[in-house]
Formats: structure tokens, sequence, C-alpha cells
């Protein structure tokens, strides 16, 4: 199985660094990780780091993969070429580092990622047409179709409606396990980190703050300290943590 570990990774802009240190145990394939952290944490710039888009000290090592592409990433901003179709689009992301010709896989690959994701409908409209949570949404196809044993999303539900959001972080969650996928998501909603997400990683001012099962990372006491707020969390009646915001320090 797929694993992905951090060590000692640090990301550097120039003279200055962004990132420092940063060291995780091994992820493991068929899990979600949560990415936490403030605006500025460092969030995006990890993922430019174990792309590596960056330069920077330490390393990023994938072990376990048999592919000669195992990552996929979506960015915050997915663009928007009108140029192309919607269907268009996930099949060149689709063909990226394969065959030119494509072939009836490929074909039913994009056919499965729009279908799952709810957006069959949009295949024939041009990108630059849609809303951004459709945007968001083509940009979750395009990296899944590349079928990745380890996916990046940055802030994948930022322009989704709270159906979509819930809708998609499920998707994410039940990929996860069938295919054996790592999945590491920035997010910023806590309590959706806590139902949807097995681990999680918390940055702040670039430095590693926490890491383990999300239960662990996401308490009262780490909220205070990163994100200055008085929090609770409560199980619900069906037993899952509910995280309840007080007031910010």
């Amino acid at each position: 199985m797929v694993t992905l570990t951090l060590d000692r990774l640090t990301a550097h802009y120039g003279r200055r660094q962004i990132l420092s240190e940063i060291t995780t145990p091994p992820l493991e394939g068929g899990r979600v990780v949560a990415l936490l952290g403030p605006n500025a944490a460092g969030k995006s710039t990890l993922f430019r780091r174990i792309l590596g888009l960056i330069g920077g000290g330490g390393s990023a090592r994938i072990d376990g993969t048999t592919r000669e592409r195992p990552l996929a990433y979506m960015p915050q901003d997915t663009g928007a070429n009108a140029v192309l179709s919607v269907y268009e689009s996930v099949l060149l992301a689709r063909m990226q580092g394969r065959s030119l010709k494509v072939q009836d896989e490929d074909l039913a690959e994009v056919d499965r990622a729009l279908r799952e994701l709810g957006i069959s409908e949009l295949g024939e409209r041009d990108i630059g047409d849609l809303s951004g949570g459709q945007r968001q949404l083509v940009g979750a196809a395009q990296a899944l179709v590349q079928d990745p044993e380890i996916l990046l999303l940055d802030e994948p539900t930022s322009a989704l409606d709270l159906h979509r959001q819930i809708q998609l972080l499920s998707i994410l969650q039940r990929l996860a396990r069938e295919r054996h996928m790592l999945i590491l998501a920035a997010l910023h909603d806590l309590g959706q980190a806590l139902r949807f997400t097995d681990e999680a990683i918390m940055l702040e001012n670039g430095r590693l703050i926490a890491c383990g099962p999300t239960g662990e990372v996401v308490t009262p006491e780490l909220l205070r300290r990163v994100y200055r707020v008085e929090t609770r969390i409560e199980a619900c009646s069906r037993g899952q943590p509910q995280l309840i915001v007080e007031a910010a320090t």
C-alpha cells in the first residue's frame, strides 16, 4: 500500500523560509488526512513542496507505489479555459503522461468521474460558463480521473454549497477506502474534518503543531492556541463529535 512520509521538509521563497522542518509518520493509503491551519499557515506551500514545484530541504518520500506518476493535485484555483468543454478538460487531465491515443477505458473513466461527482450534465458546457462551485467539482474530476494513489486537494469545498460539500467529502472518504488511495485535503471547516477524515496535520506559521488521529488534533486546547477560539467538542445523539465555537479570544 502506498505511503507518504515527510521528513524535515522545508520550503523557501527566495530567502524567506515558509515551512520549517515538517516531519510526519508514514501517511497510509486508504485514509483521508486533513491539512489544517489558519490562513497563511503554509498549507498550499506544503502541497507545492510535496509536488516539487518549489525547492527546499528534507524529503517527501513515497513508498509502495507501482506507478510512475502516483500523485494528482487539485489547486485552489482550477482556472477557467472557455475553449474547452467540461468533458474535454477532464479527458485531457486523464491523458496527461499517457499515450496520445484515447482508449475506450479512458472515456469510461471520464464518464465515471463525472457521474460520481454528479456533474455528468455539465459535460458539454464550456468551462468558462460555469460557476465557481461547478468549476471546483470539475477540478475534482480532473484529479480523480488520473486514478492517483495519492490525491492532494487544496480547499476542495471552498466554493461549494453545503449539500455539495457533504457529497464531495463523502465521495472522497469512500474512494479512499475503495481504491486504497491516500487523500490529503486542506480544509477550513474543522467540524467536517472531524466527521470525514481519519488523521489531521495542523500547521501554524509554517511549523508542524500536531499530527495524528483527527480527534486528537482537533481539540479545544489546540484550537485556542492556533485558531484563537474557545470551543467545545461534544458527541451528538449518534455519537459523532460536534464542534461548538463559543467565542474568539
